[in-house]
């Protein structure tokens, strides 16, 4: 028995000595192919990091100058927001010249708030759409004001539909709730109840500690009872 042990202890030694003098040989003969292989990983990895490092600067920079067009829109100055001033760069101005970076991203929101709060629907809709971040809060608040937009068009169906994106885009306790009410009062204008009831019903079913939960079962049973 003990020499059957030895003698396949010797076997498997010799197939991995066998395994290893091939991968040596593999190795030798595409040595020219790995040194490539590794060149271009490296020559990737340090690309990589340049680009980034590159866009974070770019960022840098554009939240320096998107510091003014912020001051001019709290102070409800929109056009001076867009524009810019004259010294100081509008949101227009840090969408053109800082391309992709997560400012010139912001800008395309408050650009298209800008837009709205002067009237001008069609292009705050254009920006709004255009607006591409993730943030929890800000992009379902650009979703709902598409809805805003369209309904100042006239356009409800479109405002109901931005409304329910918007409720449902990151669900919170904050957004959600709001704009299942605007997209259940906006199917209600339209005479479609069914609509209405099932948003409605869904903020009062997920969002039960909400503000407008607490009165929406008013609206509720008001539908409930016009559909009899």
């Amino acid at each position: 028995m003990a020499k059957q042990d030895t003698k396949q202890a010797e076997e498997r030694l010799e197939n991995v000595e066998e395994a290893l003098s091939k991968t040596e040989l593999w190795i030798e003969n595409n040595q020219k192919l790995l040194w490539t292989i590794l060149i271009v990983l490296l020559v990737v990895a340090f690309g990589i990091f340049g680009v980034t490092k590159y866009m974070n600067k770019r960022n840098e920079t554009a939240s320096a100058q998107i510091f003014k067009a912020q001051q001019y829109f709290e102070n409800e100055q929109y056009d001076n927001a867009l524009n810019g001033d004259g010294n100081n760069l509008g949101f227009l101005d840090i969408i053109k010249e800082y391309g992709n970076t997560k400012t010139a991203k912001l800008a395309k929101y408050y650009s298209g708030i800008s837009y709205m709060k002067l009237g001008n629907y069609q292009d705050a809709i254009k920006q709004l759409e255009s607006y591409t971040g993730d943030d929890q809060i800000l992009a379902p608040m650009a979703l709902g004001a598409i809805g805003d937009c369209y309904m100042e068009l006239g356009d409800n169906q479109n405002a109901a539909n931005y409304y329910g994106k918007a409720a449902r885009k990151s669900p919170n306790d904050f957004t959600s709730p709001m704009f299942l009410v605007k997209e259940g009062m906006t199917y209600e204008i339209m005479g479609n109840y069914a609509k209405a009831l099932e948003a409605y019903k869904f903020l009062k079913k997920d969002y039960p500690l909400s503000n407008e939960a607490f009165e929406i079962s008013k609206n509720i049973a008001y539908l409930e009872e016009k559909m009899k």
